[in-house]
């Protein structure tokens, strides 16, 4: 199934609330996962492909050797300026770039590394071809995405709440598209229609979402997300409603002080 269009508009005010919500709340072990696997291969040049505000150039820019070379990119500029004001510890070349269509040669890079953007991919086995496209003989692509949203606590939380909100059309955004890649079977099928000749290494990951109270996860998954374009197509005036409803169900299951909830992720590794 395709997913709309929709899923992809971060724009407005999501790039902050991205930054400021949800890389702390779901992104940062998962940076620093990804980052640690991709620095053990020593590589030279780094491309990072739906790079959103950073958080993973962040740490690898922490995590690699000091001569390495990082080319961060991202489809959607306003991310990309999100992750550039933010910055980093060391040199990176920023770019606007669609993962469908790499504007670089063959063989430039000695890793690509892709956090969380995989599921957004119109074509996967295309994404994933241009990405060994331009790995050397030898180098690798580290990527990961979201487990079933069942095993992922806010989310579904999130995604319940809103469902009851609007019984008629719920929306899915969650569940569809973030969550909606999880099957293993079809993450190595598409490697291997994308070219990946070489068994790839997956693994699931589990990790904790901390948050000092409800309104936290609601505000990132329902303000700073395409989500937020669901909600506001349903009702236009209904955003901080929405967004109390979904901060009444998290504090109703996990507690009105802070809370905690499980989040899991696959990990793949997979050789050109």
């Amino acid at each position: 199934m395709t997913n709309p269009a929709s899923d992809k508009v971060f724009t407005g005010a999501v790039p902050k609330l991205y930054e400021t919500h949800l890389v702390p709340l779901i992104f940062a072990p998962y940076a620093a996962d990804l980052a640690r696997r991709v620095a053990a291969r020593s590589p030279a040049r780094v491309l990072e492909i739906a790079a959103g505000t950073g958080v993973v150039t962040r740490a690898l820019a922490q995590a690699l050797p000091p001569g390495s070379a990082l080319v961060a990119t991202d489809l959607n500029a306003a991310m990309l300026d999100e992750a550039r004001s933010v910055g980093a510890s060391r040199p990176v070349e920023w770019r606007v770039a669609d993962a469908m269509t790499l504007p670089f040669d063959d063989a430039s890079f000695d890793a690509v590394v892709c956090q969380f953007g995989a599921m957004f991919f119109p074509d996967k086995p295309r994404a994933f071809a241009e990405a060994r496209r331009v790995l050397v003989p030898g180098g690798s692509f580290f990527f990961n995405v979201w487990d079933r949203i069942e095993e992922n606590d806010f989310a579904h939380t999130v995604t319940a709440a809103l469902a009851a909100r609007y019984p008629a059309d719920p929306p899915r955004f969650l569940a569809r598209t973030p969550h909606g890649y999880s099957d293993r079977a079809t993450i190595e099928r598409d490697l291997a229609a994308g070219g990946f000749d070489k068994p790839a290494a997956i693994a699931t990951v589990a990790a904790r979402s901390p948050a000092a109270s409800a309104r936290i996860p609601a505000i990132a998954y329902c303000q700073g997300t395409p989500l937020r374009g669901e909600i506001e197509a349903r009702d236009a005036a209904g955003l901080a409603e929405a967004t109390e409803a979904a901060a009444a169900a998290l504090a109703a299951r996990y507690g009105a002080g802070a809370i905690d909830g499980r989040i899991r992720a696959h990990v793949v590794a997979v050789e050109r």
